[in-house]
């Protein structure tokens, strides 16, 4: 099944696509569940910052065709005070860092410690979201080109809001 979902996935939104930004329904629950860092550490999410929010494997060919882009995003805005990153895998650590490693990412790569909540709950990958203060502002479900102006336009329209 979940083969069949990512080669929908995949053919439905390519990245050269650049498909547009759609907004979320709101969630009626919390999309802030603890993390774990790639060394078993328990993570906070921020939601006093706007979370960019990518579910991902390492196997999956979508999923790597965006790390590049999500890369330069985060590039973008890894030194800013109200954005933050996270990167999320459900394979352990022995499987990430070695990828890691040989890809060149430096991006911040966590796991949740405990299930999905609704809103970010899904069988495709890859999947993004970008939240603030608990509100979903655009999710996207299979790659994309994530350094586009649409995504900057967005991030930066929210950090003059806050």
């Amino acid at each position: 099944m979940a083969g069949a979902a990512v080669y929908f996935v995949f053919f439905k939104s390519p990245v050269q696509d650049s498909p547009q930004l759609t907004e979320a329904p709101a969630a009626p629950e919390s999309v802030y569940l603890p993390l774990t860092d790639l060394t078993g550490k328990e993570v906070a999410m921020d939601e006093n910052k706007i979370a960019f929010v990518n579910v991902w494997a390492t196997w999956c060919g979508p999923c790597n065709m965006e790390m590049p882009s999500i890369q330069t995003l985060y590039d973008k805005y890894k030194d800013h005070a109200k954005v933050a990153f996270y990167i999320i895998s459900d394979e352990d650590a022995e499987t990430v860092n070695p990828f890691i490693a040989r890809k060149g990412y430096n991006l911040p790569f966590y796991q949740y410690a405990g299930p999905y909540p609704g809103a970010l709950d899904g069988n495709a990958i890859p999947r993004t979201y970008i939240i603030y203060k608990g509100k979903i502002l655009t999710q996207e479900i299979g790659a994309s080109q994530w350094d586009r102006p649409e995504v900057i336009e967005l991030i930066e329209k929210q950090l003059a809001e806050i």
